[in-house]
């Protein structure tokens, strides 16, 4: 591209350079350019709402200066205007936190107009603009950036969550495709601290309105001599953050925020006792899943774990036909990998505690020793008795539940 035009590197390429935070984006501003420059210099266009183009070479994201307006409701109600008399001022107070309103120059001077690294320094997470309300997006997002940077002590200023409070009683909230929105959880939910989106979710209001059967459980009590910290939301949290310490995958953290929605739906006159939650709660997760439109991995594991996740607990309780019935609900010979991601999600549940963050869970190497006695049992031999159809159904559900009864006689005489 001609001299003339200037381009500068932007929004979290620059935050997380200043923050010495690894990095893999690259997004680019060019100011001063037309569309038709942009494609006499090789770039590939991209953008459908405005103009955006991708290197020739590196494939990064090249935007052409722009300005916006809001036109309508949710995250994608707004008019941009591009031209090459729009300022590189004027396209990063679009932009939605001062930390990601910075720019840098070829020479790596960053250009910050709006007190970036001023919020930086003081650990910030704050809007650039009053505009800040136009997209509800951005709730979602600053609670997500709060998830990854709370390490570093990051907090959200409170003059941005008066406004996210703002938007959460505004009901622009519910403009959001659950597309977008479940993008924004589920990278939330993969964050070093997800507990925290949810903390600041719930302390704006957002929570309620995008997943109210989990903003249901705050304030829900547990008995003190099982759950130390007794409020069942507070519970939630300490869980996602065990799953985080133990790099579960998305699957099993999205099982461990819904796990317990049943105990919002117990009758206050039971309290703090939740008797049958487990079953209580599958049609508040169905809901969920279907609400926000769910992968069927993630689906399937908050289903079947809020179903059967006291079983886990009680696991060296079970008799033997109990756990062959756990392992068919689990289909633990075709698909290992989901009850594996299940026992992690159990093992978090029951460390997602006050004072029992440390406490050995034995009940998942137990059940992993169970179902492999029970995936050991060889078809081979029933197929030589001459079984098949029907009878060999049963007789290799005979030999399973032989299998685990001889591993639970075994471990319990030692």
């Amino acid at each position: 591209m001609s001299s003339t035009y200037k381009t500068y590197l932007v929004g979290g390429a620059v935050r997380d350079q200043l923050l010495g935070h690894p990095f893999s984006d690259y997004d680019w501003v060019v100011v001063g350019a037309t569309p038709e420059i942009m494609l006499d210099a090789g770039f590939r266009p991209v953008g459908q709402d405005f103009p955006v183009f991708l290197h020739p070479k590196t494939g990064e994201e090249y935007a052409l200066a722009r300005t916006e307006r809001k036109s309508g409701q949710g995250y994608g109600g707004f008019t941009f205007h591009t031209s090459p008399d729009v300022t590189l001022e004027q396209d990063l107070i679009r932009r939605d936190l001062t930390v990601n309103a910075m720019a840098m120059d070829s020479d790596c001077q960053v250009i910050d107009p709006y007190g970036g690294q001023r919020d930086l320094a003081a650990r910030l997470l704050r809007h650039v603009s009053p505009a800040f309300v136009e997209d509800p997006m951005r709730v979602l997002r600053v609670a997500r950036y709060a998830a990854r940077y709370h390490r570093m002590s990051f907090t959200v200023a409170p003059e941005t969550m008066a406004l996210m409070r703002e938007l959460a009683e505004s009901g622009e909230l519910q403009a959001l495709t659950a597309e977008r929105s479940w993008k924004e959880i589920s990278r939330a939910l993969m964050e070093p601290n997800p507990e925290i989106f949810i903390r600041v979710l719930h302390d704006c209001g957002a929570l309620a309105e995008l997943l109210p059967e989990v903003d249901r459980l705050f304030g829900v009590p547990q008995p003190k001599t099982h759950h130390p910290e007794v409020d069942t939301g507070e519970h939630l949290l300490l869980v996602l953050h065990t799953a985080a310490l133990m790099q579960l995958p998305l699957p099993a953290r999205w099982a461990c925020l819904l796990h317990d929605l049943g105990k919002g739906l117990t009758d206050p006159a039971h309290w703090p006792k939740h008797h049958g939650h487990e079953t209580k709660g599958i049609a508040a997760v169905k809901a969920v899943n279907k609400r926000c439109k769910v992968p069927r991995d993630c689906q399937d594991l908050a289903l079947l774990t809020c179903e059967y996740h006291t079983h886990c607990h009680r696991a060296l309780e079970l008799k033997p036909g109990t756990l062959l019935k756990l392992f068919k609900a689990f289909d633990i010979y075709r698909r290992p990998e989901r009850f594996e991601q299940f026992l992690g999600t159990c093992e978090a549940d029951a460390r997602g505690r006050t004072g029992l963050e440390n406490e050995p869970y034995p009940q998942a190497d137990y059940l992993r020793a169970a179902a492999q006695a029970a995936r050991d049992v060889n078809v081979e031999s029933l197929l030589a008795q001459g079984l098949e159809g029907a009878e060999l159904g049963k007789g290799l559900e005979r030999e399973r539940e032989k299998a685990i009864a001889d591993f639970k006689a075994a471990f319990t005489h030692n």
